[in-house]
């Protein structure tokens, strides 16, 4: 898809959508060929409301690939009643996958909570022994965004090995297994953050450039080259308009970039559906 002005082309658009299409045709056939049914559990507390958008997004994937989703909702609860039921959950064999839905309350222990998953139920990727994987390079779940922005640049074929890549953000979702996953295919990886000085220098000199901070036009057209390629993880909510990180200025000089909405967005529900199965053939090869 590309960006047109008048009847020039200019930036290519890298779409999550048509992406997430394509790649959930071969994964819906992989999906029918499997007997038992694959079933997960999400779990929530409170009432967030981008939260609860996110679930509904999730719960209405997962059905359209005949994959069953229950969802635990819990308006308040403690972090060993949380345990508990996952410690459950990792022994029923009719749930595949366990997902809790982030962020939690400040009452809950976050890591104590997520790490409790098995790690071959963990649709997330966010325990630390697949992050431990990810680290060592070995066969594991990936983190959803993580995963996706990688399977959408291959999708588009854009080359990921020996590029210069810089990564704004470095949190635990995105931008540290973003890192890790990227340095795993070989690229050259910079990790910039809040406490980064001259953040131009580095976004300059990328090939690559993956904003993760929800920080509204973060990144004008005189930070970056003109064949760079821009991925926008950022959300952002401006007068009933989501919008990412990146400045429409961008546009006109980059050389591809997501859109926002409807880039790394997709691609991010569209994981938990691929994990969900790679969480079904962990289980099946652990037997």
């Amino acid at each position: 898809m590309y960006n047109y002005i008048g009847d020039k082309i200019m930036t290519k658009l890298l779409s999550g959508i048509e992406c997430r299409n394509k790649l959930k045709e071969k994964l819906t056939k992989k999906i029918n060929k499997i007997k038992e049914k694959i079933t997960i559990t999400v779990i929530s507390v409170g009432n967030d409301e981008a939260s609860k958008i996110y679930i509904k997004n999730k719960i209405k994937e997962c059905q359209s690939v005949n994959i069953e989703c229950q969802h635990l909702h819990f308006e308040k609860t403690t972090t060993n009643e949380l345990i508990n039921l996952i410690t459950k959950l990792n022994k029923d064999k009719n749930i595949t996958g366990i997902l809790v839905q982030l962020p939690l309350p400040k009452n809950i222990e976050e890591n104590k909570v997520i790490n409790t998953i098995d790690y071959k139920k963990d649709i997330d990727g966010l325990t630390k022994s697949n992050i431990a994987k990810l680290y060592s390079n070995q066969k594991g779940i990936i983190p959803c965004t993580a995963k996706g922005i990688i399977d959408l640049l291959e999708y588009n074929k854009i080359e990921i090995e020996g590029k210069n890549i810089t990564i704004i953000g470095r949190s635990n979702l995105v931008g540290k297994p973003l890192t890790l996953a990227l340095l795993n295919k070989n690229a050259t990886v910079t990790t910039c953050h809040s406490k980064t000085k001259d953040l131009k220098k580095h976004t300059k000199k990328a090939d690559i450039i993956i904003v993760a901070v929800g920080k509204p036009n973060l990144i004008k057209k005189e930070m970056i080259s003109k064949n760079s390629i821009i991925i926008d993880v950022g959300i952002n909510r401006i007068n009933g308009k989501i919008s990412g990180d990146i400045d429409k200025s961008v546009y006109k000089k980059c050389k591809a970039i997501t859109p926002v909405p409807g880039g790394v967005g997709p691609m991010t529900v569209y994981e938990v559906l691929s994990n969900t199965l790679e969480c079904y053939e962990l289980q099946k090869n652990k037997k």
